[in-house]
């Protein structure tokens, strides 16, 4: 349980500084939704082989499970692209809502039983997301194509995830090919519309930007996320909840020292709100878990 716990909360300070290359590889002439293009595509092909291992295993995979992985990925892969648009800590405060969409179709499409505290959860995270959205005085809606995309990214990751815990049995390696797979589909299906393909970065710079997006792709869409599916089969989800939370505070601190991006006050407390809606939605299932 040490090193699971070890690998999630390792997981959640990863990710917050993911911002950093893929903004590096924005200034190094991959606009828009390019970096992730390449990055996601890396990991599949360093995936490639494990899926073709257990390529028995993904045939036998339904297609709600294949199609719940791979929404995942697309949805990562919108939060990739905002991070691209938006400013970092308000990308991932508002993919970090979550837990509110989660819970909300637990209970109106899957009819599952909502602990009392989730529907709090769910009245905090709502009341996060206005607050945050209404600081400066503007109405509370996302605000340029990087805040839409995270919300969005949100709402198809806790459709993905309540896909992959009722219907998927995969192991971690070929659910994280499947995952990429449908990251590396979605960002050759959007990156069109932000830019076009930029030719010249093929003639000038063109190995070190490869070689970016291969340590970028394979760090943080190929181990990172293969660990953290291994280690959230051995944690309760209260425990991953927790230490997932890491990012948020990881990407606004880094956000504010090395980008200047500070936050308003109203989208500090907003955020606090969202926060804490995260945190009352695992709250439930850890009680449970003691008592069993």
């Amino acid at each position: 349980m040490l090193i699971a716990t070890l690998i999630v909360a390792l997981t959640g300070l990863l990710w917050g500084v993911y911002w950093l290359p893929v903004r590096a590889m924005v200034s190094r002439g991959l606009p828009g939704a390019w970096g992730t293009v390449l990055a996601t595509a890396a990991a599949a092909l360093a995936l490639a082989p494990l899926a073709w291992w257990h390529r028995r295993a993904l045939a036998r995979a339904g297609p709600v499970a294949l199609g719940s992985i791979a929404l995942g990925g697309a949805a990562f892969t919108l939060y990739s692209i905002g991070l691209v648009y938006g400013r970092v800590a308000i990308i991932i405060l508002l993919y970090f809502l979550t837990p509110v969409w989660s819970t909300l179709i637990g209970r109106y499409v899957m009819g599952w039983h909502t602990p009392a505290l989730r529907i709090v959860a769910i009245g905090l995270g709502l009341l996060g997301l206005v607050v945050m959205l209404s600081a400066g005085g503007a109405a509370p809606l996302p605000r340029g194509a990087g805040e839409w995309m995270a919300l969005v990214a949100g709402v198809m990751w806790s459709v993905g995830t309540t896909g992959i815990r009722v219907k998927s049995a995969l192991a971690p390696a070929p659910a994280s090919f499947v995952f990429v797979l449908g990251a590396t589909v979605t960002g050759l299906a959007l990156a069109p519309f932000f830019d076009p393909w930029p030719t010249g970065v093929l003639r000038t710079g063109a190995a070190g930007l490869l070689g970016l997006a291969l340590v970028t792709g394979v760090l943080w869409w190929g181990l990172s996320l293969a660990l953290l599916m291994w280690a959230t089969l051995r944690l309760d989800p209260a425990r991953v909840g927790i230490l997932m939370q890491t990012e948020v505070l990881v990407g606004a601190v880094t956000a504010a020292l090395l980008a200047g991006e500070h936050l308003h006050p109203l989208e500090i407390a907003g955020g606090a709100l969202v926060v804490s809606a995260g945190l009352l939605e695992v709250w439930p299932v850890r009680r449970r878990a003691l008592v069993e």
